[in-house]
């Protein structure tokens, strides 16, 4: 692993922001790396098979509010952080201290040091592209791979038009409300409780940093400094056996539609109990995430880890 990024400025959003969140009642873990204090929610048995959910751009674990009771009923251990720049996670001050490589360089970091074995991955938008970055390189660590509205772009292919747009709002736009942006994104839309919480980890524009960033991050070109990264990642994929679900929603401008190369290209995903699901939009978590919990919960069924029964 490259050495972490040495950061000198570091904003930490007061405790007191997060207080009285919505039918989100779980207590924040928190693990350092390179000097950040990563937040992560760590529910179920520490024995229990792990489901590790990788939220994306703008949100953070609030995002699996719906989810996580589903699959701790169904006898999972849930583990969902909170990438750094978001939610509880300390947010880097300085435009600079941000990257593509980072991130996933601070995601390896805290995976091993909080040392989850056997993973199933959830992962959707930025959540994919730093998770799918994880499992492929650190593939020991994960058991399954569930794919929702998200990819791992090489900068190779055509960018969609609503990214284009959306990306050009978030590098000029004066006004950047993290909430109504994520209600943006959500077929079923949400309440005023729940855009006040995904405006929690935001007290002010200089919190937003890695928020403004992430849309920038994404390959576009063939030049992006990422592109190498992400073909190997690909190379992976194209020959790993590990079982590959891909959970894309029917109404995201974006991402819809991307699961047919993956069901093409991976092996690991032949014969997979796929869906796409109906009704939800780009953050189908909100839409319809007991939905996707159950279909994860079908899919760890349906595929034991070698050696181990299949959970009841």
């Amino acid at each position: 692993m490259q050495q972490l990024p040495v950061i000198h400025e570091i904003l930490r959003t007061p405790e007191s922001r997060f207080a009285n969140l919505s039918d989100f009642p779980y207590v924040p873990h928190y693990t350092e790396v390179g000097g950040l204090r990563i937040a992560y929610i760590d529910e179920g048995p520490r024995t229990a098979p792990v489901v590790l959910l990788m939220h994306g751009e703008p949100s953070w674990s609030y995002l699996y509010r719906k989810m996580i009771p589903v699959l701790l009923q169904a006898g999972y251990r849930v583990v969902a952080p909170d990438l750094v720049g978001f939610g509880r996670s300390d947010k880097p001050a300085r435009k600079a201290d941000y990257s593509y490589l980072n991130h996933v360089q601070w995601m390896k970091a805290w995976m091993e040091r909080v040392d989850l074995q056997q993973a199933t991955l959830f992962c959707q938008d930025w959540g994919s592209l730093v998770g799918l970055r994880m499992a492929a390189e650190l593939p020991d660590r994960f058991a399954r791979i569930v794919l929702a509205n998200g990819g791992l772009p090489t900068g190779t292919s055509e960018t969609p038009k609503a990214f284009r747009i959306w990306r050009a709002f978030a590098v000029y736009s004066p006004w950047f409300p993290i909430g109504r942006i994520v209600k943006s994104g959500c077929a079923l839309g949400l309440t005023p409780q729940e855009i006040a919480a995904y405006d929690a980890p935001f007290p002010s524009r200089k919190y937003k940093v890695a928020a403004r960033l992430f849309p920038t991050f994404v390959p576009t070109t063939p030049d992006d400094p990422e592109r190498h990264n992400n073909e190997r990642a690909w190379d992976f994929f194209k020959q790993t056996q590990k079982p590959f679900l891909t959970l894309f929603s029917n109404r995201d401008p974006v991402t819809r539609g991307g699961h047919k190369m993956w069901q093409k290209l991976v092996p690991g995903a032949q014969g997979q109990p796929h869906a796409v699901t109906r009704g939800a939009g780009h953050f189908l978590q909100e839409d319809k995430g007991e939905e996707v919990a159950q279909a994860i919960d079908t899919f760890i069924k349906v595929t034991p880890l070698a050696g181990t029964p299949a959970l009841a």
